[in-house]
């Protein structure tokens, strides 16, 4: 049973006073800047490094982003850090695909809980860092990813009735996430990139039983992503249908973020904004991936667009997500300031 009864944290009504006042800002993507790093093997590993991580497994771990944590932490840090300074209020952990059903593509479920207590405390000291020099108040947001399992959807064509996850699978392994998040020192839980409506409910109850246990609520950002241009997730939701699925939860923000750029989305997040009653959040791709699956929409370009959103009155949060940089979220802060944030009762 989920308690909405339970104590709010102070992150809650400091963030709400904050989104009131102005647009918040959210930070931009973390794999497009970890593939600049140009990292091999051994780098994610941490052998020669000193940073060598004590889980081990057989599988390659080039590409588990996540580990980075523990054998790159220094990395991480600073792309949390130029994050930050480029403008972000909230900076999301790398914790994407750090739960133990994700993890398990990699041999690495016995890393979890780490991965995400360290996660938040490297953003936490990332922050720690900008505020000193600019005296801002920043979020650590614990990012908690869809998982590469769908609870709704066969991937068996030709049995349609089966499922490769259950929700409570998915409730037990969102449930290390999130206590491992707190443990780190998160302010928010950031349940991004859902396609599955289902998965996204078997993480808010995670969630809520976390906080149970912790003794006080802290904000959860949910945040939706339209697969295509049919305007639903890959199972069938409208963003109405989503946000009727997902208010129960009371969260701190309901928005979209990946799949689209920023044109493509902003049908659908009006039509968000048009129904919930909550805080809405926006961060969308550097426009579609070209040819190679790279995004060349510059800093300019991704946002002008996001300051229409703005303009037009349908956003509280705003970030970027796939393709975008520090570069992208600076232009996006500078362009969405003059503008007020989306009236919430």
């Amino acid at each position: 049973m989920i308690r909405l009864d339970l104590p709010p944290s102070p992150a809650i009504a400091q963030l709400e006073a904050l989104a009131r006042q102005r647009i918040l800002i959210l930070d931009g993507a973390m794999g497009t800047q970890i593939q600049g790093l140009g990292l091999g093997e051994e780098d994610y590993t941490g052998h020669g490094s000193g940073c060598a991580c004590h889980h081990h497994s057989d599988h390659p771990q080039k590409g588990n982003n996540d580990l980075l944590i523990l054998t790159q932490p220094h990395a991480i840090e600073e792309i949390h850090f130029r994050y930050a300074m480029a403008g972000a209020d909230i900076v999301e952990t790398n914790t994407f695909s750090a739960t133990t059903i994700a993890q398990a593509d990699y041999g690495m479920e016995g890393a979890v809980h780490d991965l995400n207590v360290e996660g938040a405390r490297i953003v936490r000291r990332a922050l720690d860092r900008a505020t000193a020099i600019d005296g801002k108040p920043r979020f650590v947001a614990g990012a908690v990813g869809p998982t590469n399992r769908t609870a709704s959807i066969s991937p068996d064509v030709n049995n349609p009735g089966f499922r490769a996850v259950s929700f409570d699978d998915l409730r037990r392994a969102y449930g290390q996430q999130v206590r491992g998040l707190i443990q780190g020192g998160a302010d928010i839980i950031l349940i991004e990139t859902i396609f599955d409506t289902l998965n996204a409910k078997a993480a808010i109850f995670a969630c809520f039983e976390a906080f149970a246990e912790h003794g006080q609520r802290l904000p959860v950002m949910i945040s939706g992503t339209i697969t295509d241009a049919s305007g639903r997730t890959l199972t069938g939701q409208t963003p109405t249908a989503f946000w009727h699925s997902v208010a129960h939860s009371r969260p701190f923000t309901v928005g979209l973020n990946c799949a689209l750029g920023a044109a493509a989305m902003r049908p659908h997040i009006a039509e968000l904004a048009g129904v919930a009653h909550t805080f809405t959040c926006a961060y969308p791709n550097a426009g579609l991936p070209n040819a190679f699956g790279q995004y060349d929409e510059g800093p300019e370009d991704t946002a002008r667009q996001v300051a229409d959103f703005a303009r037009e009155g349908l956003v509280n949060v705003v970030g970027g997500c796939c393709g975008t940089t520090p570069d992208h979220i600076r232009a996006i802060a500078e362009a969405v300031a003059p503008f007020a944030p989306r009236s919430v009762k």
